[in-house]
């Protein structure tokens, strides 16, 4: 392990796995009790969350139910991933772009852009995640804000992205102020595994450099990027430490920078063309679970995302007990919403349409929500964090998830789906507890109806 890291110790993670081994189901209620009070769980805790047997799995999940609905409340954010191009100068084992695959290569110029992103938004998208392979001559940061810039300049109706989050390789101070420039929203990079040497065995190119990957959110946070994404692909080593690395990552950014983690994402290992990577470390279903329930309690405040990576069954499951955003209607290749087919990155296991999400998360009793409103209203970095540390951005969240939702049942919605939806607003709509801020919601509701976009908190 390199000397240089100061974001975790990969010795201390082992250390607190071995002194929590098999934790008493008692001092597993306690932190569990803790946790209620939304504040986090120191690593030793979440150790023996991590450690817990069977027996404590319902008060877990309950009391991640719990947190999730005091911090976001009951709705659901929906984005779309937009995959730009599958040039890669790296060989990781577990990518479908790894440099060995040898299947043709996708790099969408500014008109497919923009004609993907039409496709998007007619579908009701109003947030996107770009992903792009790491190549310096395809993918140079002068083609990443050309992109950015022609994806919010895409107007289509009444729709357009107002949100775009950047997954992009680690890069430097420059290169990330150019981004910053572009109105981004978060900006999302995954440590892949924090085990160094699993990192290094599955890494080749310039991504093999696990300190480039580690600090990379250091770096674009002194460029003013302050909303930031970290996570784990898991299957790659053994979850108990991913996820306690994890949250010792979370922590080191929250004290250094003032700054938690935006979101945190969990997606497992999925097969792809030409990958022969077979995960060392599966992980299962309940323990996949599991480790989405004890992320929620640990960093109560950061979004948590789940990919269409995962089946529509376990979805439902993991959005009642800690996930807040998740994507829908996915692609995973370059021109993918299209009719063309280039090589994907990875396998989806839900590849229903956006509306058929919709539905089903409606008979769940949640909200669906496209909303916007923070990055654009200024409510980033320690701003964000100080509402959704205290669970105050429920107020913003309740709201503008209802008038986001209102657009989509305004001008993307079959009756059927505007039926349901109106009956799920006006649930919601009931609940919210101030009552000048329903009355202004309701009066935003009616603006709505009779034209008028982008209205927010």
């Amino acid at each position: 392990m390199p000397m240089t890291n100061t974001i975790f110790n990969e010795r201390e993670i082992f250390e607190i796995l071995e002194r929590t081994a098999r934790p008493p189901n008692q001092r597993v209620l306690e932190v569990i009790q803790k946790a209620r009070g939304t504040k986090g769980l120191t690593l030793k805790e979440v150790g023996c969350l991590i450690n817990s047997g069977n027996e404590t799995l319902p008060q877990l999940f309950e009391t991640a139910k719990f947190i999730k609905n005091q911090i976001y409340g009951e709705r659901l954010v929906f984005f779309a991933p937009l995959y730009v191009s599958s040039f890669c100068v790296n060989d990781c084992a577990y990518c479908g772009f790894h440099l060995q695959n040898k299947a043709p290569r996708k790099k969408l110029t500014l008109e497919e852009i923009k004609q993907q992103t039409e496709i998007l938004v007619d579908m009701g998208h109003k947030r996107l995640l770009l992903e792009f392979g790491e190549d310096p001559k395809n993918n140079p940061i002068d083609y990443v804000v050309e992109v950015i810039k022609t994806i919010y300049a895409t107007k289509v109706g009444r729709g357009e992205i107002r949100r775009v989050n950047v997954n992009l390789a680690a890069t430097s101070i420059d290169d990330y102020k150019k981004l910053k420039a572009t109105g981004i929203g978060t900006y999302q990079l995954f440590q892949e595994t924090y085990h160094y040497d699993t990192y290094q065995n599955l890494h080749h190119g310039p991504k093999a450099d696990f300190i480039r990957q580690l600090t990379a959110h250091d770096r674009a946070f002194e460029a003013g990027i302050d909303d930031l994404g970290i996570g784990v692909l898991f299957g790659l080593y053994d979850w108990r430490f991913e996820a306690l690395a994890l949250v010792a990552h979370a922590e080191y950014l929250d004290k250094t920078h003032g700054v938690g983690p935006h979101t945190i994402s969990v997606p497992r290992f999925r097969p792809a063309p030409t990958v022969n990577f077979r995960p060392p470390w599966p992980v299962s279903d309940e323990d996949f679970l599991k480790l989405i329930a004890i992320l929620r309690l640990a960093v109560p405040y950061a979004g948590m995302i789940i990919s269409t990576r995962e089946t529509p069954e376990l979805r439902e499951r993991a959005f009642t007990i800690g996930i807040s955003q998740t994507s829908a209607g996915s692609r995973t290749s370059p021109g993918g919403y299209g009719k063309e087919k280039t090589v994907a990155q990875f396998n989806i296991s839900d590849g229903r349409p956006l509306d058929a999400v919709l539905k089903s998360v409606m008979e769940q009793g949640l909200l669906p929500s496209f909303c916007t409103a923070c990055y654009r209203s200024g409510r980033t970095g320690d701003k964000f964090m100080e509402y959704a540390k205290s669970g105050n951005i429920q107020n913003f969240c309740r709201p503008n998830a209802l008038l986001t939702f209102k657009e989509y049942l305004e001008d993307y919605a079959d009756s059927a789906i505007k039926i349901k939806g109106e009956q799920v607003i006006n649930q919601y709509l009931s609940q919210i507890p101030n009552e000048i801020i329903r009355a202004r919601t309701e009066e935003k509701l009616k603006m709505i109806e009779s034209g008028l976009r982008d209205l927010y908190f």
